[in-house]
């Protein structure tokens, strides 16, 4: 009898372990990216957050261009949510700085873009410079931006008239971290 029981129990734990398996969301996949935002062979997602914010651009004159001017990227400020819609850390800049609760953070450089449907701004791969602090963000090696919404520049006009006013944008996308390993 005893044995039934704990042979019941092993095959009831059994069953639970893959239905929760079952149920778990895979780690996000770099298939359908265009090649040039895609994380290099080697490194694995370690975190996916989804980033809820704000952009602001200033309009300036162009640079060697007389009398012409145009809306210039400033920095960006957002919150990063898990995938669960709790806070895990910010975004912000410049420099493009990802911040996690736990007060880890890095600055990363920008290695390529790709184009977004209309309206939205590019996908974007970064390379993260070695992190500040312990935490979750100790050892992430590369960001991807992915599924964006909004963020691209003001559509008013930018001219001599309103130089130096800065408009801000709404936007959202996914910041996909990622570790070697």
């Amino acid at each position: 009898m005893i044995l039934k029981t704990s042979l019941i129990a092993a095959a009831a734990l059994a069953l639970t372990a893959c239905a929760s398996q079952m149920g778990a969301k895979p780690m996000f996949s770099q298939d359908g990216l265009p090649d040039a935002v895609k994380v290099p062979a080697g490194h694995k997602v370690a975190m996916e957050t989804v980033g809820v914010g704000e952009i602001t651009y200033e309009c300036r004159a162009k640079a060697g261009m007389a009398g012409q001017f145009e809306w210039v990227f400033v920095g960006p400020d957002a919150k990063l949510m898990d995938r669960a819609g709790k806070q895990v850390g910010r975004y912000y800049g410049p420099p493009a700085t990802w911040e996690a609760m736990d007060g880890s953070k890095f600055t990363g450089a920008q290695v390529a873009v790709a184009p977004a449907p209309a309206g939205n701004i590019p996908l974007q791969l970064v390379k993260a410079n070695p992190a500040m602090g312990m935490g979750a963000l100790q050892g992430v090696t590369y960001v991807q931006r992915v599924a964006t919404v909004g963020g691209v520049a003001p559509a008013m006009a930018c001219g001599a008239s309103n130089t130096g006013s800065k408009q801000i944008v709404q936007y959202r996308a996914d910041y996909i971290l990622y570790k070697a390993g």
